[in-house]
């Protein structure tokens, strides 16, 4: 198991997006766009890490922190190998009482995922 990618929500994803390609050696994928839920992200890429960083970018999405999205980190994504795992885990936290909030299922940009809350309340992504 690894961390497969860490989240940031921003209300400006194309001047944070350049803040981590020209500062730390990003790459950006094309830029994802859920026309639908009005959400846009990026995953950035760093050639020494194996780990990305997934910007953000959603209206409605607050800098006091006063809903459940604001800006700032938004989950840990673990990837564990496989659909078999994402949805055994899933279910194993499911049983064992834990908050799946979403999935598993196959996302709009093709992930196959599930979200679940940690005991503290922060929300973990489980994908291949």
């Amino acid at each position: 198991m690894k961390i497969e990618h860490v989240a940031l929500w921003t209300n400006d994803l194309e001047r944070l997006k350049s803040f981590y390609e020209c500062y730390f050696g990003a790459v950006a994928n094309k830029k994802y766009v859920n026309q639908k839920t009005k959400f846009e992200s990026y995953f950035l890429t760093f050639s020494a890490l194996s780990v990305r960083l997934e910007l953000m970018y959603k209206s409605g999405v607050y800098s006091n922190g006063d809903n459940d999205a604001h800006v700032g980190w938004a989950h840990v994504a673990f990837a564990v190998g496989s659909k078999e795992a994402v949805d055994t885990l899933t279910m194993t936290l499911k049983n064992d009482g834990f908050v799946v909030l979403r999935g598993p299922r196959t996302t709009g940009d093709g992930y196959y995922e599930s979200c679940v809350l940690d005991p503290d309340g922060n929300e973990i992504e489980i994908t291949i």
